[in-house]
């Protein structure tokens, strides 16, 4: 009995020191069973679960991806070394009468030890999957003789950071190793600014109007614009800024300068002059405010220099409006010394369309804020509630044609317009509006001048003027997709 103890006890030995050698029943590693099996075979266990391919599915792709390529690597070192000291923590003998009587130990998990570079992930989806699978939105495309903006297309983007987390995730598991990739729908954009001129140029182009024409927007809320000159016939590129007559508009500056020189409480019969002036476009009523609020005599010459304080260098009044008034002053500005386009301007009174559209934004500034340049170059001479005592005025000069046609009726209008029967032809070849709307999609400056050196016919060119004004007001106020 005692030689059958020694024996089977040799043989109990040898088998303990064999699965000792071994990792004990009932562990694992990162998840993966190790139990039963020695260091090199759970080595190629764990590479076999963790090196397996990721599975990306996009829709109905799929694609297989290496963990290596996408930043993961496993560190098979430091986990192996761990699972070794709990193979061998329990004491030789310990151990042995343990597994000789059948007591085995407990169930142990070492944790998983990896890196994930997150810089390689990211790139990994921003290059190659984003870059294949993604659907970018497409903004509206102009049609020419619209005055809308046709839907664009909403996009697909892949979510990046829920894709990095799901990944990771599917890395660092040993059983769920596919990723359904995520997608976020991108509302079609708003047309920039740059649809926008081509809009306009398309119709211009579709009107067969055959003149000069300027137009000068101001995005008041951005401060983006668009400034252009066109003519259907011309192979070269207009620059802008070109001088044309200001006609009535001109009183838009005069009534700036009135109101520098005014104070409280106003006269009565200057408002009655002012209004007439503005809502009925009356010239002796503008000569007659001009004279009895800036000076009887050079009255034109004092607006003139208010106007050239105000950084509107093209913009001057040389003369009353009645007729045979004298002219007080020859003028020279950048914009009509240009030798490359003219527009014939009267030398009594021009403008540019940039520098109408300057002064109606300082009105704005002004009654809006009670700052921008006109409080800056007139400091306590020109307050807000005097601005939008400006702003009333131009606003209730409702003509129903030009500017204001294009608009909706829940848009306000704060403009004055232009146009003369030329006394040598009897006809017109200089119209002009310039407006400060004030929509429900955002507010903007909007000046518009015309020449054509044989004849402005009205309805037409008002038709285009009210299609091109149409367009600028859809833009501020598409409806949402």
């Amino acid at each position: 009995m005692i030689v059958l103890a020694v024996i089977l006890l040799t043989v109990s030995l040898v088998r303990y020191s064999r699965i000792r050698s071994s990792f004990p029943s009932g562990m694992a590693i990162a998840g993966v069973p190790v139990g039963g099996i020695n260091p090199q075979q759970a080595t190629n266990r764990l590479l076999q679960v963790y090196a397996s391919a990721i599975e990306l599915r996009s829709g109905e792709t799929i694609i297989q991806i290496k963990p290596s390529s996408l930043g993961f690597e496993l560190d098979l070192e430091n986990m192996m070394a761990a699972a070794d000291l709990e193979r061998v923590a329990q004491p030789f003998w310990q151990g042995f009468w343990d597994n000789l009587w059948g007591r085995s130990k407990n169930t142990m998990d070492i944790p998983l030890r990896s890196v994930i570079s997150e810089d390689t992930l990211r790139q990994f989806l921003e290059y190659e999957i984003a870059a294949r699978f993604d659907q970018p939105s497409t903004p509206p495309v102009p049609v020419p003789g619209r005055t809308d903006f046709p839907a664009g297309q909403p996009g697909m983007t892949l979510d990046i950071d829920r894709a990095v987390t799901d990944i990771s995730n599917a890395l660092v598991s040993a059983t769920n190793r596919v990723v359904f990739l995520v997608y976020q729908e991108d509302a079609a954009p708003r047309p920039t600014l740059q649809n926008l001129e081509i809009l306009l140029k398309q119709n211009i182009q579709s009107s067969d109007f055959e003149g000069l024409i300027e137009i000068y927007m101001k995005d008041l809320q951005t401060n983006q614009t668009i400034h252009f000159a066109y003519q259907a016939d011309q192979a070269a590129t207009i620059e802008p800024n070109i001088p044309f007559s200001a006609l009535s508009t001109l009183k838009i500056p005069v009534m700036v300068s009135a109101y520098r020189r005014l104070s409280e409480p106003v006269l009565p019969t200057v408002m009655t002059l002012m209004a007439e002036m503005i809502d009925k476009s009356d010239n002796d009523s503008t000569d007659l405010l001009a004279q009895t609020v800036l000076d009887k005599n050079l009255a034109p010459i004092l607006v003139t220099d208010d106007m050239k304080s105000l950084g509107l260098v093209n913009t001057f009044w040389a003369g009353f409006f009645y007729q045979g008034a004298a002219l007080l002053r020859i003028y020279e500005t950048p914009a009509n010394m240009r030798p490359d386009v003219t527009t014939e301007p009267e030398i009594y009174d021009q403008t540019t369309p940039a520098d109408l559209g300057m002064l109606l934004e300082d009105i704005y500034q002004c009654s809006q804020t009670g700052g921008g340049a006109l409080v800056a170059v007139f400091p306590g001479e020109i307050t807000q509630a005097e601005c939008q005592q400006m702003v009333s005025l131009l606003a209730a000069n409702k003509i129903a044609v030009l500017i204001q046609a294009g608009v909706s009726s829940d848009a306000q209008v704060a403009h004055k317009h232009g146009w003369a029967v030329d006394v040598t032809d009897g006809v017109i070849h200089t119209m002009a509006d310039a407006a400060l709307i004030y929509s429900p999609g955002g507010d903007y400056v909007l000046t518009i001048f015309l020449y054509d050196p044989v004849q402005v016919v009205f309805d037409p060119v008002n038709l285009m003027v009210a299609q091109l004004s149409q367009a600028i007001y859809n833009y501020f106020n598409i409806p949402a997709q």
